[in-house]
């Protein structure tokens, strides 16, 4: 299974494009904390991961998030080969991102006014899921079975 889900901050603003085909595509990067500090700075480790969604949610992305906004991104791994410059063939991981929700930032939260943070829904990458009703009827799709009838 690939799947993939991460907390963290943009460090830049999004970078809206389209395919020849007329799809739309948002890349832009995070910053993801480790759990760890390391043992010999005491500083927390941050890794920084390109992101690519398509579609609506790439429209979404690049219309609400900037510079320092804080999302949640679950996704899939993806790995692409490239020529570099000096004509040597390079590898990069993106994530694919199948949803993209919008988390209040830190300034926000603390109730600092946030200049250039957009509040927005999540943003599904696919078709909305079924949600399960809040609750069912003890009844629901069960038959009825007197306990006495039961053979242990």
């Amino acid at each position: 299974m690939n799947k993939v889900f991460l907390i963290g901050n943009l460090t830049r603003d999004p970078e809206m494009r389209s395919t020849q085909s007329g799809v739309s595509v948002c890349n832009f990067s995070i910053a993801v904390n480790r759990r760890f500090r390391n043992a010999q700075t005491g500083q927390q480790e941050t890794d920084f991961l390109n992101i690519v969604a398509w579609r609506q949610l790439a429209e979404l992305c690049g219309r609400y998030l900037t510079k320092g906004s804080k999302v949640a991104v679950t996704g899939s791994i993806q790995t692409r080969t490239y020529e570099a410059q000096d004509g040597s063939k390079r590898s990069a991981f993106d994530i694919v991102a199948d949803e993209v929700e919008f988390l209040p930032s830190a300034n926000r939260a603390n109730g600092a006014p946030s200049g250039d943070y957009h509040q927005a829904p999540a943003a599904p990458a696919a078709a909305p899921r079924a949600q399960a009703p809040a609750y069912a009827p003890a009844d629901a799709g069960f038959t009825q079975v007197d306990d006495d009838e039961l053979p242990f």
